[in-house]
This record gives C-alpha cells, structure tokens and sequence, in this order.
C-alpha cells in the first residue's frame, strides 16, 4: 500500500514535469531521496499513464451519469442572452471606455481643399464663395426649367424656386453653389436631354440656412418579450435658392401692354355680338 501511494506521487511529479519541461525530469528524479534505484524512469512514464488514463475514463462515466436537467429550454435562454446584448449595446452608445477613441462621424476629420472639391463633385455641386452685396439674388421669371441631381435625388427647378436636399458640407449660409449634375433641361421652344448629363450646363445656387426636418418615430417592440424600444429622427436639411439657369436658349419673356389687353377684348366682344 505504502508503494502504491509512492508511485501515485511520483506520476503526478512525472506528469508535470514533463508537461512544463521534459529536460528537467532527470535531474529533479536524481535529486529526489525516497526513490528507489531500481525504478526506471520507464516504468513511472508507463504507469502514469494507466493512472490518468483510469482517472480520465471515471470522470467521463460520472460525467455521462449524473447529468444536470434544468427547466428552461435553450431557446428561452437564447432569447434572453439577446436581449442583454441589445441592451447593453444601446447603454453603451456615445461612451468610450479609457484609452478607446471615437470612429466614424464622431471623429472630425480634416479634409484638404482638393478632397472637399472632390467630394462636392460626387455629390453634384462646387461651392465658389460667399455671396456679395452687388449680386443680384431675385431675378425676373425666365420660362425655363431644369432636372438637377444632388446626391441620390433629382429635383425639377425653374429661376426663383426654393428646394431642400439633405445636409451638403463645406458649404456655409450665404454661399454660391453651382450644381453640375444636369439632366434635363427645357423650354417653351426646345427641350435637352442628357445622356446622363447636359455638356455645358449649370444651375447657379444660393445657400439660405441649414435646418432640422420634422421628427420621425422608431418604435420597436417584441411580443412576449418585454421588449420595447422608441427612438426619434430628424434628419439634416439645407434649403437652397436657384438664381440663375444656364445651357439653353432663354426665350423672350411677352409682356402684355394695356393697349393689347384692351384689343384683345374688342375682338371677343364683336364674336360675341357676331353670333
């Protein structure tokens, strides 16, 4: 019995040592005093091996025997665990843990003037500067429209209309535009159709303010789940004023005389005497 539980001690020496180093068996065995010389290191490799072999096989069969049962099912669970990481995640926006930086539109990025011109150009317009005191921003009424595209919209506009599209940057209130995305344009003689743009045509604008559109709700909710979140929206807006619409010809606007005005009544009235 004695050997015995001298064997067990010496598997557990052998089997870590030879987990962390297997060098420095031979050196902890010699220097050790309770083991006898006629053990070889052999035998103890061999025998150790048994033993955990044996330990190992128990613990499966008491494992595989003595099983836990619990009530909640694991869809249950599942459900919960994702309620906890929603939760969690909406807790969680707008703070930074230490050492942690913001990515994404938190971060203010500078941009060179050569990528915000091209920027500007993706979406469709240049800006050229502020607006000066001698320019004139309300002209006369030119019967002539254009399709213009800002970002992923198009918007019909004439001289003189006021347009919102969403939030364009590197622009202030006040600042001359020019958008170069156009598609269409047209007048009471001739119509230009672009394929996909209009060569040589622009349509001058003018930045009036930048605004919040009208709040949106979000509600979502899951049934049975105690789940219900609300959010709001509002989405960035910038009104823009045409002033000018280049790239087609402008026909004369007729401007009606009182001296035609009253022709054009005599003529009605002798048709209506006449028959």
């Amino acid at each position: 019995m004695a050997q015995r539980r001298c064997l067990h001690s010496l598997t557990r020496q052998t089997v870590a040592l030879l987990s962390s180093n297997p060098t420095t068996l031979h050196h902890s065995l010699k220097a050790s005093p309770s083991i006898p010389n006629s053990i070889s290191i052999k035998s103890l490799i061999f025998r150790s091996s048994i033993f955990t072999k044996a330990d190992i096989t128990w613990c499966s069969l008491w494992s595989h025997h003595h099983r836990r049962h619990f009530a909640s099912s694991s869809r249950d669970e599942s459900d919960d665990n994702e309620e906890d990481e929603e939760t969690e995640g909406e807790d969680s926006e707008g703070e930074y843990s230490e050492g942690e930086e913001p990515t994404g539109s938190a971060l203010n990025i500078e941009y060179s003037a050569q990528e915000k011109e091209e920027e500007a150009a993706a979406i469709g317009y240049k800006v050229i500067g502020p607006l000066d005191k001698s320019d004139q921003l309300f002209k006369p009424y030119e019967p002539v429209f254009a399709v213009v595209q800002i970002g992923s919209h198009q918007f019909k506009v004439s001289n003189g209309d006021s347009i919102f599209t969403e939030r364009l940057k590197f622009c202030d209130v006040n600042d001359k535009l020019i958008l170069n995305k156009v598609l269409l344009l047209g007048s009471s003689t001739q119509t230009i159709i672009g394929r996909p743009m209009v060569p040589d045509a622009a349509v001058h604008a003018v930045v009036e303010q930048h605004a919040l559109d009208a709040k949106v709700i979000i509600f979502k909710k899951k049934r049975r789940k105690n789940y219900r979140r609300t959010k709001g929206h509002r989405q960035e807006l910038t009104k823009l004023r045409i002033t000018d619409i280049q790239g087609i010809e402008k026909p004369e606007r007729k401007i009606d005389s009182p001296k035609s005005k009253k022709a054009a009544a005599k003529k009605q009235e002798k048709v209506a005497v006449a028959a």
